[in-house]
């Protein structure tokens, strides 16, 4: 068992385990703990009434948070003509093709997403041993394999998540930092339930949500009562 330093020790007094608290109540515990030097994330786990392990009850999509994640994303396009120029004029900080995708095999990976045209494909496909694993792979299922790539990238750079069911049927995604205002945090939160909602597969019966925590990078979780979502 994992042994936990005096500040999670006593971060974690500071929580009833038997408690679900508010929303409101959650983002506030949280803030008022000690926490770490840097400005930690706040994540979000949600356990959903889905069976993964069927095609119809994956649950797999993109958010753009209204207040974004806090985080600084590098962002790598794969275009060619036209689009190549758009993604530059957007804000990625990498773009290019069979030279981008060479550099990868090399083992270059100094990025956090990555987007691609349609018609790049075809090079980006060769890369899927590499960035899959990663999390790295372009998915049109979350927007990122598209010719409005301008949008894509803007997208990202303000703050868009993805997310995807576990096994286990949980999803974890980040909302934000520690440092922004209970408001911000609040819209966060209700933007992602709300794309979870609209997700939902109609193959889900019972409860959809059916547990709910918040957490900061180095601090306990704290269970949210989803009425209050």
């Amino acid at each position: 068992m994992a042994k936990h330093g005096k500040k999670y020790l006593a971060n974690r007094e500071k929580v009833d385990s038997q408690k679900k608290y508010s929303l409101t109540e959650a983002i506030d515990l949280l803030k008022s703990m000690e926490l770490a030097k840097f400005d930690e994330s706040l994540d979000v786990a949600v356990r959903l009434g889905v069976d993964p392990r069927h095609a119809d009850q994956m649950v797999r999509g993109a958010v753009v948070l209204p207040h974004g994640t806090g985080k600084s994303v590098r962002v790598l396009v794969f275009a060619k003509g036209e689009k190549e120029m758009e993604a530059k004029e957007a804000g990625a900080d990498f773009v290019g093709g069979d030279d981008m995708a060479k550099k990868i095999t090399d083992g270059w990976l100094d990025f956090d997403k990555a987007v691609a045209t349609p018609d790049m494909m075809g090079v980006v496909g060769k890369l899927g041993r590499i960035l899959g694993p990663r999390g790295l792979m372009p998915n049109p299922k979350v927007g990122t394999v598209t010719f409005d790539i301008a949008r894509a990238v803007r997208d990202i750079k303000a703050g868009k998540v993805d997310f995807r069911v576990e096994k286990a049927g949980i999803i974890h995604a980040p909302v934000g930092r520690i440092s922004f205002s209970a408001e911000q945090l609040i819209e966060n939160v209700s933007t992602l339930v709300e794309t979870l909602n609209r997700l939902k597969p109609a193959s889900s019966k019972g409860n959809y949500m059916r547990g709910f925590a918040l957490s900061t990078t180095m601090g306990p979780a704290v269970r949210v009562d989803i009425s209050s979502l």
